[in-house]
């Protein structure tokens, strides 16, 4: 039986109502990659790294103790020492002022070389899949062409038609990549072309610029920046291999190639001339990889999910 309430007695007042639950702020998508590239030691070590030896390549001639030709005939081929670090070479200059003046010309041609190759590539490869039909067939065609020549040999055949010097190297290394960002970017296309807000904009009457710019390309650039990253240091390398063959910088110019090329003749009696160079290529293409495994793991879609899981 129900209890009716007592005239004039006062309603109890109703439960306080319990409050919605708040959203979290959603992190920018970059933020989110760069924390989790941070939780991925190797990778972040790497990327240290790599700043170091860009900052030194920027502000070589403040950091390097002499100037790159410094000549002091009494100081031939001294061992590393507390003046000169990493010893002296044939001429008495400084090996350690070189092997920083070096890295300048060394990384501008890798980066130049590999910024060529990024943009003419990425174009091609979307225009052959976001279109396809014939226009797929004759740039995928002119690319196998490229392919069907090992890198190194065709990179120094360019150089040899054209002439010696840090230009050429720089276009002949960036037309050797070329294919390569070519078939990663129209591989991406492929796979995001026939998504379905791709297909619903096109409904909506969106044009082919639209499409590419603002859905397309967009959604097909992990795999390019993962493939940037590899190039970097293969480009590095080719540098160097060009270098040491006399194909690329000039003397008297500083290059990690070219010092490695000058030092191969006194190995025996100076080792510090040749190894040092080459450790420094070593570090340079170490990190370059080590950091491309870790955006591979972090652009990739499974691998992100397990990683932000994980708390890795």
């Amino acid at each position: 039986m129900t209890q009716l309430p007592t005239p004039g007695a006062t309603p109890a007042a109703p439960p306080p109502a319990e409050p919605l639950p708040t959203a979290a702020p959603v992190r920018p998508r970059w933020r989110e990659t760069l924390g989790l590239l941070a939780r991925n030691p190797t990778a972040a070590v790497s990327a240290v790294v790599l700043v170091l030896i860009v900052l030194v390549a920027v502000f070589d001639e403040t950091l390097a103790p002499d100037g790159p030709n410094e000549q002091d005939p009494s100081l031939q081929l001294q061992p590393p020492s507390w003046a000169h670090p990493f010893g002296t070479d044939e001429f008495g200059r400084d090996v350690f002022s070189r092997v920083i003046l070096g890295a300048a010309t060394s990384l501008r041609v890798g980066f130049l070389s590999v910024a060529f190759a990024l943009v003419v590539g990425t174009l091609i490869g979307l225009l052959a899949g976001f279109y396809g039909t014939w226009v797929d067939d004759v740039l995928m065609r002119l690319m196998d062409v490229l392919f069907a020549f090992p890198a190194v040999l065709l990179a120094i055949a360019i150089v040899a038609i054209r002439g010696a010097g840090p230009a050429n190297a720089i276009l002949a290394i960036g037309i050797v990549y070329v294919p390569i960002f070519a078939r990663v970017t129209r591989a991406s296309v492929l796979g995001v072309r026939e998504e379905v807000y791709v297909r619903a904009s096109r409904s909506v009457g969106a044009s082919d610029w639209r499409l590419i710019t603002r859905h397309v390309l967009p959604n097909a650039a992990p795999p390019i920046i993962v493939q940037t990253s590899v190039s970097l240091a293969f480009a590095v390398l080719a540098e160097a291999a060009l270098s040491f063959l006399g194909l690329g910088p000039r003397r008297p110019d500083p290059s990690w190639g070219l010092m490695l090329a000058d030092g191969r003749g006194f190995i025996e009696q100076a080792w510090w001339y040749a190894v040092f160079p080459g450790l420094a290529i070593v570090v340079t293409v170490l990190c370059f990889n080590l950091l491309g495994d870790g955006l591979r793991d972090v652009l990739d879609p499974r691998q992100r999910t397990l990683m932000a899981g994980s708390g890795r």
